[in-house]
């Protein structure tokens, strides 16, 4: 017997980001989280069960994933098998639409694959244990199933879970994304946490943002949503800049995009610039301004920025 299913979810920029895992196994965080989820940006999964495989394998854009990699994808899987009592072994094929570093292609992988492996087991199950499950592979993926603008709640009545706040079109809210390659691992930036002398003040400052964040998106402010995900942004860094391995994520060229965007507010161009641990970069900005920050990035050689809106929900295609 032969089952498959494939679904596609959307990666997610944090705004008020995660750093750190307080139970690295569970994939529990130490602090709420809020982020947005990219439509130009996707991830497609396919899961096949069929009781003729002797193992289970994983594809990532056309390699053989490594043995870690296969083992967070399982541990999804497996949680999923326990529940519909299946034991039969699954062959997992994922592509992502771009490549760079930094993009949340995590969180929408393991979204897409914890909504195709549910599809495909023939498991009704709700939003909220689903994306309990998909977090056991990224804690990010809480947020790209559940689509748009999202909260990930470290611990609310005991558990660990992700809700949409609102509609993917209630706001006028852009992208222009701007991937980079880097080799950074940023697991380690997770890991290292509490080896920073700013992490404890991090936790002080996230609960003013995430409470800022949630009104500015209850109240469509563009501006404000954006100017809290720049300010968050270097609140992150800065933690991630002063732990033990004192990680430095950025590229030159994610600088020169930095200065870009500086540059261009100063200017009158509405626009304010987010990373997560990893060097690409994402400027957010209302649709008036997308065509002019595109322009200004031909002038400092940038030639691959992606346009998005915000995306929606992980779902079955």
């Amino acid at each position: 017997m032969v089952s498959k299913a494939t679904a596609i979810a959307h990666p997610i920029q944090g705004l008020i980001k995660y750093h750190g895992l307080r139970d690295e196994k569970n994939r529990l965080p130490f602090h709420d989280s809020i982020s947005v989820c990219a439509d130009a940006l996707f991830t497609r999964t396919t899961v096949e069960f069929d009781e003729t495989l002797k193992q289970d394998s994983l594809q990532i854009n056309g390699k053989e994933a490594d043995p870690h990699e296969l083992e967070r994808a399982i541990a999804v899987v497996d949680a999923l098998r326990s529940l519909a009592g299946s034991k039969t072994k699954v062959q997992i094929i994922s592509e992502n639409s771009t490549g760079g570093k930094g993009l949340g292609y995590s969180s929408s992988a393991f979204a897409a694959l914890g909504k195709a492996t549910a599809a495909a087991l023939g498991l009704n199950i709700d939003e909220k244990s689903l994306s309990e499950i998909v977090r056991l592979g990224s804690g990010s993926a809480t947020r790209s199933l559940t689509g748009s603008f999202s909260i990930w709640y470290a611990n609310k009545s005991g558990r660990s879970y992700s809700q949409q706040l609102i509609s993917q079109d209630a706001i006028d809210f852009k992208m222009v994304i701007i991937p980079i390659v880097s080799k950074i691992k940023t697991e380690q930036a997770h890991r290292e946490v509490l080896s920073s002398p700013f992490f404890k003040q991090r936790l002080k400052y996230v609960k003013t943002a995430l409470k800022e964040m949630k009104k500015a998106i209850k109240e469509r402010n563009t501006e404000k949503i954006c100017e809290l995900a720049e300010i968050d942004t270097l609140n992150l860094h800065a933690v991630t800049m002063t732990g033990a391995n004192r990680m430095l994520v950025f590229e030159p060229q994610s600088i020169s995009i930095i200065r870009k965007v500086l540059e261009l507010r100063a200017s009158g161009i509405e626009c304010w610039y987010s990373l997560d641990t990893g060097p690409s970069v994402f400027i957010n900005s209302r649709s008036k301004y997308t065509q002019q920050i595109v322009n200004a990035l031909k002038e400092i050689g940038i030639t691959n920025p992606i346009v998005s809106g915000v995306g929606g929900k992980a779902e079955i295609v």
